[in-house]
């Protein structure tokens, strides 16, 4: 009975958008790559049938958008036909990313949850950083980057650490937030029945306000990770790295190679899935161990 629910209710519908979205995305090649095969046509002075343009758009060197096997093919390559301490391999570039994206989403976790603590327990913090915490979230990260870059380079500060505080620029701000949701959340009957039992403020996080945060805290943690995962890619184009799938995509687009580009957005975007999905493992685990239901 589960496993026809779990077919009928998750993986039919999922199945049938994935699949219209690749016809969608076949028949969007034909149109985008087409004008290149005719123009070619036209220069050799050669006509060229339908049915030629559809099977030349599928294995152009340097399509405008590149067909999914296409996609598919450099991912294989080089994932599992190269080394992955080769330069080529997109494994070895996901690992350089994924590092400053683990040390900025740890640095903005913490930050996040301490000032949310701040918040929570001292009004003038809340009156006063709150505002500030988002008015930060509306300055592009693409302006900020190239600053907090420059700037660390000119002081010394160079490597993991400067992609890491970009990441942990864009992530901890769900966290405050979620944290600030959280911690506010026990009722005020709740509040009251610790306040006759004559509990301190620390008694009161710790058993009650602290608990109470844990699905708010791992709900900011999903949006926290995946966009720590793009503030570190963000932070190696303005650098020239040449390692990490910022680098890959900014090699990608100097030389036109769109295959390259696009299979490292499909390995950026399967590793931040990965990445959010073990924070759901740790979720679950977590509000299992605190006697939730399943």
């Amino acid at each position: 009975m589960r496993e026809e629910s779990f077919v009928r209710d998750k993986l039919l519908p999922v199945g049938t958008v994935v699949a219209l979205l690749i016809v969608v995305w076949y028949i969007a090649v034909v149109f985008l790559n087409a004008p290149f095969e005719r123009d070619t046509a036209a220069r050799a002075g050669t006509e060229i049938s339908f049915s030629q343009i559809v099977h030349n758009t599928m294995a152009q060197e340097r399509p405008v958008l590149p067909a999914p096997h296409q996609v598919i093919a450099e991912i294989w390559d080089t994932t599992v036909n190269k080394p992955i301490t080769s330069k080529r391999s997109l494994v070895y570039h996901a690992w350089i990313t994924l590092s400053a994206t683990l040390l900025g989403f740890g640095i903005g976790g913490v930050l996040g949850i301490l000032l949310a603590i701040g918040i929570v327990h001292n009004r003038a913090m809340d009156r006063s950083l709150m505002p500030w915490v988002i008015a930060s979230q509306t300055i592009p990260i693409l302006a900020v980057a190239p600053m907090i870059i420059v700037v660390l380079n000119a002081i010394g500060i160079s490597g993991l650490l400067p992609k890491a505080l970009i990441s942990t620029y864009l992530s901890f701000f769900p966290v405050v937030v979620g944290m600030v949701k959280g911690l506010r959340s026990p009722e005020a009957i709740q509040l009251d029945l610790m306040h006759t039992y004559n509990a301190s403020q620390a008694q009161t996080f710790w058993k009650l306000r602290w608990p109470s945060s844990m699905p708010y805290l791992f709900t900011s943690l999903k949006v926290a990770v995946a966009i720590s995962l793009v503030g570190a890619i963000v932070g190696e184009l303005p650098t020239g790295a040449v390692a990490g799938l910022g680098a890959r995509l900014l090699a990608g687009s100097y030389y036109g190679q769109t295959v390259q580009i696009w299979s490292a957005l499909f390995m950026a975007a399967a590793l931040a899935a990965v990445l959010v999905m073990i924070v759901g493992f740790a979720h679950t685990a977590v509000l299992k161990r605190m006697g939730a239901k399943p």
